[in-house]
């Protein structure tokens, strides 16, 4: 019988396309952005995923709800990077859209997963 682990999370799934997503859009940057706004988006992406996936080994709903919300941090994080991309000369010819709806999405379960583990209690 297969238990069920973060891998079963719809929320940790989309956040995996979503890394590969932002690593798709940061190639297309500068080379002179490597260490700049590509590093900080893909460090950000990344995190979302990691953080349910820390939470949910964590052993506790109170600790999977606080790495819920580190995540949720990291969502706007990335959230925030990506407006500023948006608003740079060599932004205009890469599409944001699929990253952009991937973010409003894994936000909105978030937000949903946050509430339902505050509600369960311990």
């Amino acid at each position: 019988m297969k238990s069920n682990t973060y891998k079963d999370l719809i929320v940790w799934q989309k956040s995996c396309d979503l890394s590969i997503e932002i690593y798709l859009i940061t190639s297309q940057l500068p080379k002179d952005e490597k260490f700049g706004l590509s590093s900080q988006m893909q460090r950000a992406a990344i995190s979302i995923a990691s953080n349910i996936a820390e939470g949910s080994k964590r052993g506790t709903k109170k600790d999977f709800s606080q790495f819920i919300k580190i995540a949720l941090g990291s969502t706007a994080e990335l959230e925030t990077q990506i407006y500023i991309l948006s608003r740079l000369p060599y932004s205009k010819a890469i599409d944001l859209r699929k990253a952009e709806s991937l973010l409003f999405e894994i936000s909105k379960m978030l937000h949903a997963l946050s509430r339902n583990l505050s509600s369960s209690g311990n």
